[in-house]
């Protein structure tokens, strides 16, 4: 999928949306991600959240790849089309 991604455009689009592409694993627990902070929002696709694991005072929301894709390019949150 992610040679896909590259050789479609798809991931440069995202990226330039702000999009951060990370390496599978738990970012937040090793502290590879500095979380979402008062005022802020972020959606990501981990698997969980609990109080405080991604940040104090962010809005989080949880979502599957392709509406996280979807939602870096329009900007809201935004439910994918369906192929």
């Amino acid at each position: 999928m992610l040679a896909r991604a590259i050789a479609t455009g798809v991931l440069a689009d995202i990226v330039d949306a702000g999009c951060i592409v990370g390496s599978p694993g738990c970012g937040p627990c090793l502290g590879r991600m500095r979380g979402a902070r008062e005022g802020e929002v972020c959606l990501s696709t981990a698997n969980r959240n609990f109080k405080n694991r991604m940040g104090v005072g962010g809005e989080i929301y949880l979502s599957s790849a392709a509406t996280a894709a979807a939602s870096a390019i329009t900007g809201v949150i935004t439910v994918p089309e369906v192929a």
